[in-house]
């Protein structure tokens, strides 16, 4: 059969459009978390910072169940519809702490965590089944699939443009510079009202337009009668021994706990305390289990082993670019002149520059990649991903430059849209093209379960983001001030210090990805770029 290598299959618009609608529900909702949790429901902003990489982890933790399940029992389709409708019910939760916190603030809390309950659960139904599918529209070395990527991401930034642009619209409004709190709920209802939306035109659309090249449905229950036919030589089924099964059991529980001891403080923090090293054992032992499997031939094994050394530096990337949703939201709700074009924009709504920016790039940075691919000139995908994290880390030093001599001045909320636009053309190097290229490494029999340990390595980033985020220092200094914030032995004494942790840390990672990119990374990837 022939293809059109010039378009794309119909089914990657039905898949950008549901994603569209669930990253409005997702970040619509992320925007005013923070400020909600400090401002309606009385949270320390530094609780409130790892509460945010606490949610933000777990909701990319249970995407490995989410895969599992999927891969074994549920096929990706209904895992999309059950994970859509479960957070529609954490969004209508969270619509009921805001309509409460002023009659009965602990029943706010309680709805609340329930809420992020929902959601994190949900989420973790939904994205590793949506983004795996996108592979399955495609042959196997179709060189479109980067472009493919790219389109599907600018779905994601589509809908969270739209949700941080409505949802903080609605939910952070202040009259006369004070915050009206009742509004969060508005906020709330958008975004459950969007993933409504998003799994209703799924259901609907999803028979007709995604199928794969050869006509078949994508998505459905695993191994029914046409999957089991062995197109691609590949097995088709993973075996995991019992053996391997008690050892990685073995190995979390050894993790969890040694975490654990390593990051305790004085002030206890359940999150902190036991939730991150969840989220970073979780990671380890599913990887350690994944390479024991025994049909793993060694190609397979050093693809996999590829993707594993690239998750680890993408921790990095998340960690820092996941600050926007709580201590670059602090900083822009309370140290920014927020003036810009003559209108005031609500604190939240800041971080929205990353959507819009990816919506103007995404195909500009699609079509490079084609330019230099003919061209023979363009960069595989780790080299790629290096690049995304020094952007990242450029993006951090230019904001440190503004603010080194700024003293009691407020800074320019322009300082913080350069930032993120720097941000944004390191996520397009770095993001869909680490899913593009999970989808060309994994063998097919755990695609949906090693997007699951892509979207593992986020949490542990995003854990870590809420770890580096509660390093903020105080917008007024106290005279005397003797106990500084440190992270590895780094101290945090100001605003400069803090963006230059986030410079340090990615700069670094992004040297060193770069050098085994165009080394062992290449040979170990046989021929895939």
């Amino acid at each position: 059969m022939s293809e059109n290598t010039s378009s794309h299959p119909k089914g990657l618009y039905v898949l950008y459009s549901t994603e569209m609608w669930e990253r409005f529900n997702f970040y619509g909702m992320r925007a005013l978390l923070s400020l909600f949790l400090v401002n309606a429901l009385a949270f320390k902003q530094t609780d409130a910072s790892i509460l945010y990489g606490g949610f933000l982890g777990l909701s990319y933790l249970t995407t490995m169940a989410g895969g599992y399940i999927s891969d074994r029992y549920l096929g990706n389709r209904n895992c999309i519809l059950i994970g859509g409708l479960i957070m529609a019910i954490g969004q209508i939760f969270m619509f009921s702490s805001a309509s409460t916190f002023e009659m009965d603030i602990s029943l706010a809390q309680n709805l609340m965590w329930g809420g992020l309950f929902f959601l994190i659960i949900g989420n973790g139904f939904f994205k590793p089944n949506i983004s795996s599918m996108v592979g399955q529209l495609y042959r196997k070395g179709d060189n479109r699939l980067d472009a493919a990527f790219t389109i599907f991401y600018m779905g994601i930034n589509t809908g969270a443009l739209l949700g941080m642009l409505i949802c903080p619209f609605l939910g952070d409004v202040k009259v006369d510079g004070i915050r009206v709190l009742d509004a969060f709920k508005w906020g709330f209802f958008a975004a459950g009202t969007a993933m409504l939306i998003g799994t209703v035109s799924f259901y609907f659309l999803k028979n007709k337009f995604i199928v794969d090249p050869d006509g078949f449905p994508v998505g459905e229950k695993p191994f029914s009668n046409h999957d089991a036919i062995n197109k691609d030589g590949e097995t088709e089924k993973a075996e995991f021994s019992s053996k391997s099964i008690f050892s990685a059991v073995i190995i979390f529980i050894i993790l969890v706990f040694t975490f654990h001891y390593l990051f305790i403080t004085e002030e206890p923090n359940i999150i902190k305390d036991w939730i991150y090293p969840v989220i970073y054992s979780s990671g380890l032992s599913l990887a350690f289990l994944i390479i024991t499997d025994k049909t793993i031939t060694s190609i397979e094994r050093n693809r996999i082993l590829v993707m594993y050394i690239i998750s680890f530096f993408v921790i990095f990337f998340w960690a820092s670019f996941e600050q926007a949703g709580s201590s670059l939201t602090f900083i822009a709700d309370q140290q920014t002149d927020l003036h810009f074009l003559g209108i005031e924009l609500p604190p939240s709504s800041v971080q929205n520059a990353n959507s819009f920016f990816i919506i103007l790039l995404a195909f500009p940075f699609s079509w490079l990649w084609i330019w230099l691919n003919k061209r023979g000139l363009e960069p595989n995908s780790p080299a790629k991903q290096a690049i995304g994290l020094l952007l990242l880390s450029m993006g951090y030093f230019i904001i440190a430059s503004q603010i080194k001599d700024l003293g009691n001045n407020k800074l320019g909320v322009i300082w913080l849209i350069v930032m993120y636009l720097f941000h944004t053309m390191g996520e397009l190097c770095l993001s869909p093209i680490g899913l593009s290229l999970v989808s060309k490494l994994a063998p097919k029999r755990f695609s949906s379960l090693l997007m699951g340990v892509w979207f593992l390595a986020n949490a542990a980033g995003y854990a870590l983001a809420g770890t580096l985020g509660a390093l903020l220092p105080p917008a007024e200094s106290v005279v005397g001030q003797m106990n500084f914030p440190s992270f590895l032995g780094f101290e945090i004494h100001n605003l400069y210090d803090f963006f230059m942790l986030f410079v340090t840390l990615t700069g670094i990672a992004a040297i060193i990805l770069y050098i085994l990119a165009i080394g062992p990374l290449k040979r170990m990837m046989h021929g895939i770029r």
